[in-house]
């Protein structure tokens, strides 16, 4: 259930996928106090949209844990091999 809904932050970059799928959420743990910490990248380390993935997440993750925060990641890079299977086809995979 968390991960389905985690995956209704679309990817503002290209609005063609949710970060889910497209392979930008690297992990999620959660906390004793329903706390949760998401590991997550962006296409590229220049990509300006930081705050929207956030604001993104806080309305996908909202009543279903107390909080969160992101852990940007940076290795290693983001790429198209990270794209799930069923995810979306229009990015030129």
């Amino acid at each position: 259930m968390r991960r389905v809904t985690a995956g209704h932050a679309i990817d503002p970059s290209g609005g063609t996928g949710n970060t889910v799928d497209l392979g930008l959420v690297y992990g999620i743990q959660i906390d004793q106090s329903n706390h949760a910490v998401i590991d997550m990248t962006l296409t590229s380390a220049a990509c300006p949209l930081t705050d929207v993935n956030e604001d993104q997440s806080a309305q996908a993750l909202e009543g279903l844990v107390n909080g969160f925060c992101v852990n940007w990641v940076w290795m290693s890079p983001w790429g198209p091999v990270r794209i799930i299977a069923n995810g979306p086809t229009s990015t030129g995979r």
